[in-house]
């Protein structure tokens, strides 16, 4: 069976995993359209010749005019559509690149016979190996294969402890048996007993001596255990939990969501009744060093650095399983969490990742803020805050969804006081560094702030960072703002959008990758030859697309970001009528334009395009209408529509009929000045070339 047939038979857990593969970069509907002949090719060797990606990416290209011929003969609008799309995207990004396709390709494959493997195995296992349905990395299986070594172990203690106590009692009931009949003298070792007296102490000695063998193997053994549990409860804490808390960070601004907390909590849980059964064990030693003991015994000299570790193991373990499982964050705004208003709601949530029902409402928790003193104070002033609302709630199961012991807070604000001294605290939970401000319009610059902070340390507590902010890679800043648009949107941004940003930022230059950007660039300095930031420019662009064309962005009929010489040179070579949408880059508050292709008189190629349109023209109507009802006068006199087909050819009202309302005008024009909707000729005022 073909290898896209297997994934379509999987459990809808391993089918959202395999959505997560595919991007714009190798769209899921051409995996899906050309299934049997991308299987036939070898694309891990097109990725490393390129004579070879050159001849496989060509064939690609012919195989999806192929498909789309049998698309237009089955009259299939939609599917030929999105391949035309698909082809022209293609095209455009991978035809000076063919190795890169050829790699994505090869990755995606790759994957989706990793994904196959693992489905496979838990299906041959009776039982889904693991419920969060997620891929399961080689480190990750040596993990969970590590704790179960250790629940082994345990259990196998719990056994030879079984036999120790056992042995103890033989032992100590013919010793007891002995001394009260009188046959013992000052000490085992005496000569004065009877040949059946001798016996009985040669056999209570044997018996001594197997007792001292057993116990020696114990406390080597438990010592041993400690040491796997040390190395485990390392690897849960240092590697795994902060991976956990890194892409935590990364999902807070924007980045990929995080995979949930339950595997995690899974494996904590298990260490920890692992180490709790061995405590339970350590003790019992105790209890048998109590009733038997005797010159050299083991359990006296070892026990108590035993005692000593396995309560500091299980004592950081506990610590380490307090995590903030929901960053604070502002209901009202849920895609910019750790920005706090002054006098304005807040939520956040605990979450221990260790499910033990008996700690059911027995653990309390207290929200703080501006508790620790020092270099904080000195780098705060006198800003210190009050949490008002219920900061102290006990731990329960009810709030969640899976019994784990969880507090919500839901209803917390900030009040800011003017004088005293916050006091040190011993908490360790902590949530990421939060700015709070006193007024929305401060939002844009604070949400910069939590994305440069978040990009470049995992540090809970860096309070010096923006004393001297570290500056950033154009690779980590790219990612970054495409996050900012794919978390909120459908579609993050492209390689020419972001080569488009980096010019921006950087100036030209051959290749952006490592080119280095301060704090101050992104956020304080006045792009050059205007009067506002990269960033405060950028924030009002993302903000024009959430809430007024959302829909046309998500299309993909939004360019978007892209130079004046580049869109002078697709542009030129297009029949006139051609035309594409772009933001504006003069706008501080976010516009957008559309520019087209027109011949004049002479029948010499102009470039037109309007001024832009700001979220004050876009509230009265809507963009979609805006492009289908907009006319200039001809050179007749006549009004006539100069826009006809998005680039690269798509019909106007193919892209956007469906966007419009149907009680708008169809012969509403948007002409004169871009302020207005009146019908207005063109003028100076509306177009510039």
């Amino acid at each position: 069976m073909a290898q896209w047939n297997q994934l379509q038979q999987l459990e809808t857990r391993y089918l959202e995993q395999l959505y997560h593969l595919y991007s714009d970069s190798f769209p899921m509907e051409l995996r899906q359209f050309l299934a049997p002949w991308i299987e036939s090719q070898d694309w891990a060797y097109a990725a490393n010749k390129e004579s070879h990606a050159t001849l496989v990416f060509h064939n690609l290209l012919g195989e999806i005019d192929q498909q789309y011929s049998r698309f237009l003969q089955e009259n299939n609008v939609l599917y030929q559509h999105n391949l035309r799309r698909i082809k022209q995207h293609l095209q455009s990004k991978y035809l000076e690149k063919p190795m890169d396709i050829a790699r994505i390709v090869a990755r995606c494959l790759w994957e989706e016979q990793r994904l196959l493997q693992t489905a496979t195995s838990a299906t041959q296992d009776g039982q889904a190996a693991h419920p969060t349905g997620t891929v399961v990395t080689e480190k990750q299986q040596i993990l969970e294969h590590n704790l179960q070594d250790i629940r082994k172990r345990v259990q196998d203690m719990e056994q030879k402890m079984k036999m120790l106590e056992n042995l103890q009692d033989d032992f100590d009931f013919n010793y007891k048996t002995l001394k009260s009949q009188g046959e013992l003298s000052q000490d085992l070792n005496g000569n004065s007993q009877a040949a059946a007296t001798r016996q009985k102490m040669a056999q209570l000695e044997q018996m001594l001596s197997a007792l001292d063998q057993l116990r020696r193997q114990i406390v080597t053994e438990m010592g041993g255990l400690l040491t796997a549990m040390d190395y485990v409860q390392k690897n849960l804490t240092d590697e795994e939990l902060a991976d956990w808390k890194r892409r935590q960070q990364i999902a807070c601004i924007g980045g990929p969501p995080n995979i949930c907390l339950d595997r995690l909590e899974t494996w904590i849980t298990s260490l920890a009744e692992s180490q709790l059964q061995i405590r339970q064990q350590i003790k019992k030693l105790e209890e048998l060093q109590q009733k038997v003991s005797y010159k050299g015994d083991p359990i006296i000299q070892h026990r108590p650095a035993l005692e000593e570790k396995i309560v500091d193991l299980f004592r950081n373990l506990m610590k380490s399983a307090f995590v903030v499982e929901r960053q604070p964050c502002m209901p009202m705004h849920p895609d910019r969490p750790l920005v706090i208003k002054t006098g304005v709601q807040f939520t956040n949530k605990v979450r221990l990742l260790v499910k033990f029902p008996e700690l059911n409402y027995q653990l309390k928790i207290k929200v703080c803020i501006d508790k620790e003193s020092g270099d904080v104070a000195a780098i705060r002033g006198s800003r210190k805050f009050n949490i008002l609302g219920t900061n102290t709630k006990v731990m329960n199961m009810e709030e969640s969804n899976n019994g784990s012991l969880s507090a919500e807070f839901k209803h917390l604000t900030l009040r800011e006081q003017r004088c005293g001294n916050g006091g040190r605290t011993n908490s360790d939970t902590h949530s990421l560094p939060v700015v709070v401000i006193s007024n929305i319009c401060q939002m844009p610059n604070a949400w910069a702030s939590i994305l440069w902070y978040n990009m470049l340390t995992n540090h809970p507590k860096n309070v010096n960072f923006f004393t001297k902010p570290p500056v950033g890679t154009w690779d980590q800043v790219a990612e970054v703002l495409s996050w900012q648009f794919s978390s909120t949107t459908k579609r993050g941004l492209t390689i020419e959008q972001l080569t488009t940003l980096a010019e921006k930022l950087l100036g030209p230059c051959v290749n952006y990758s490592g080119c280095q950007i301060t704090w101050a660039k992104f956020c304080k300095e006045n792009m050059a030859g205007k009067g506002f930031s990269f960033w405060v420019w950028l924030d009002n662009i993302i903000d024009l697309v959430k809430k007024y064309i959302l829909a046309l962005w998500n299309e993909g009929y939004i360019m978007g970001f892209i130079s004046k010489e580049r869109e002078r040179a697709i542009l030129s070579p297009k029949p006139p009528g051609t035309f594409l949408l772009r933001f504006s880059e003069s706008s501080k508050e976010g516009g957008i334009t559309f520019t087209w292709v027109e011949k004049d008189i002479s029948g010499k190629t102009q470039i037109q395009s309007v001024e832009p349109y700001t979220k004050q023209q876009l509230n009265s109507m809507s963009f979609a209408d805006i492009i289908m009802g907009y006319k200039i006068m001809d050179a007749t006199n006549i009004l006539v529509s100069p826009l006809v087909y998005l680039y690269p050819d798509i019909p106007k009202e193919e892209a956007f009929g469906k966007y419009c309302r149907p009680e708008a005008a169809p012969e509403a024009e948007m002409g004169g000045d871009s302020t207005s909707s009146k019908l207005l000729p063109c003028s100076s005022k509306s177009l510039f070339s």
